[in-house]
Parts: C-alpha cells; structure tokens; sequence
C-alpha cells in the first residue's frame, strides 16, 4: 500500500460551513481553481474535512511544488492535508476515500476546482462511490474566475509557466487587478485562468487561511519546456488584524 501523510491541525480537523452541511474532500494542488472552489463550498454551508493531493510516480508534472510547502499552506488553513503516489488517480482516489469512511469519516462529497476538463473522470469516481460530485468553477469564464479570485482576497502567484509561451520573469508573479491586462499584451492567446496548460499558481493567502505563507528564498529553474519556481526557503506567518 503507498504511503498516506496527513498533517492534522491540533486545533480542529475541519473548516466548517455556516450549518455544518454535507461533509466533504477537496482535491488539491495549491493552486487558485481548487482554492476558490474549496472557498464556494464552504459557503455553501459544506463541511470540509480533507485535502487530498497526489503526485503521479511515473512523472513530475506541471502542478508540483515543494511538498514541505503544500503542507505549511494545508496547516495554514487549519485543514488536513493526504499526500500520496499514484500510478492511477482514479483508484487511488477511490482507495483514500474507502479509507476514510472506513475510519468513520462518513465523507458524502469531493469537490474539484475543474473548469473544462476531467469531468468524465471525476464524474464516473463519484458515481462508482456514490457521493456528490461538486464543481463550484465548473464551465465558468476565466476573466469571471479570475475576478472572483481576486475580489475575494486571494494572494496567488505563477509557480509554473510554459517556457515557450512565458519567460521566467513571469514566475512569482502575483495574480492581481492587472494580471489579465498584461497577460493580453503579452500573448493574447493564452487563457486567464492557464486553462490549456499554460501556467499553475500556488496561493499564499486568502479567507480560508487561518494565517499566510511568505516565500522567503527562491530561483528559477527550468525542466523540459517548462520554467518552475524553486522555493528553496518559506514562512508561515501571523495574519494582521483588521
């Protein structure tokens, strides 16, 4: 069996909706679709219980990060985090989740931060284990996504990008009210949201975080066709009050 990590919050193993909802998981990255997808379910009223986040075992994909860092975002937000291996996301999905509710977890929901893409996927996983599939971001405008991210206070920034369509300039760029005007003048054809690929985001901040990363010591580095932020040093840091 590959191995499972969880990182529990001393204080509380779930962020909870305004009346307690339908007990969820979320699948993770780290980066802002998943994050504004977890944010719309707990309004909502859902009960978020976990953080599921895989790596695929044959390659190293374009979603990684230090993994040491999507911990410290996990604990920021005061929320579980499973980290594990795949060699098929699909069983090892159902494989977590079986797990889970043999634990007593009693899990009726996961929701994904998809927007065009996976959904006979997740769709046929939530069907064989017979739980709602939730799809806050689902089929919506990526100007639209990125608005909401921003108007809801989100702290994001490129960690990924394709080296053919942006520089490593672009890395560490922060995802604010003049991101889609300079993305547009710098290559139009590329989507807001990096929808085809074209770049992935980590956030650092937010309303679901109980307190902020700050990335303290970085480089870039490049790997096949594309540029990766390397963070090398981070903290995670008290949260000012109003």
């Amino acid at each position: 069996m590959m191995e499972m990590r969880t990182r529990m919050s001393e204080e509380s193993s779930s962020i909870k909706g305004s009346n307690g909802g339908k007990v969820a998981v979320v699948s993770w990255t780290g980066g802002k679709d998943g994050c504004l997808s977890l944010y719309k379910a707990i309004s909502e009223g859902r009960n978020v219980r976990y953080l599921l986040s895989f790596w695929n075992m044959n390659r190293q994909g374009a979603h990684e990060v230090n993994p040491d860092l999507l911990s410290a975002q996990a604990e920021a937000m005061g929320l579980p985090l499973i980290r594990t291996g795949f060699e098929s996301y699909e069983e090892e999905f159902k494989r977590i989740f079986l797990d889970l509710n043999e634990r007593g977890e009693k899990i009726d929901s996961a929701v994904f931060g998809h927007i065009e893409t996976h959904n006979d996927l997740v769709e046929r996983i939530c069907g064989e284990l017979g739980i709602e599939l939730v799809m806050p971001i689902w089929n919506q405008n990526s100007e639209q996504i990125i608005n909401e991210v921003i108007a809801a206070g989100f702290e994001v920034i490129l960690v990924s990008v394709k080296a053919d369509l942006l520089g490593e300039e672009w890395l560490g760029r922060k995802i604010d009210e003049e991101f889609i005007k300079d993305l547009r003048a710098h290559d139009s054809s590329i989507d807001p949201c990096g929808e085809n690929g074209e770049f992935h985001t980590f956030v650092l901040d937010g309303p679901t975080f109980k307190k902020r990363l700050k990335i303290t010591e970085s480089e870039a580095t490049r790997r096949g066709g594309l540029w990766f932020l390397d963070v090398k040093e981070f903290a995670v840091e008290e949260k000012e009050g109003p």
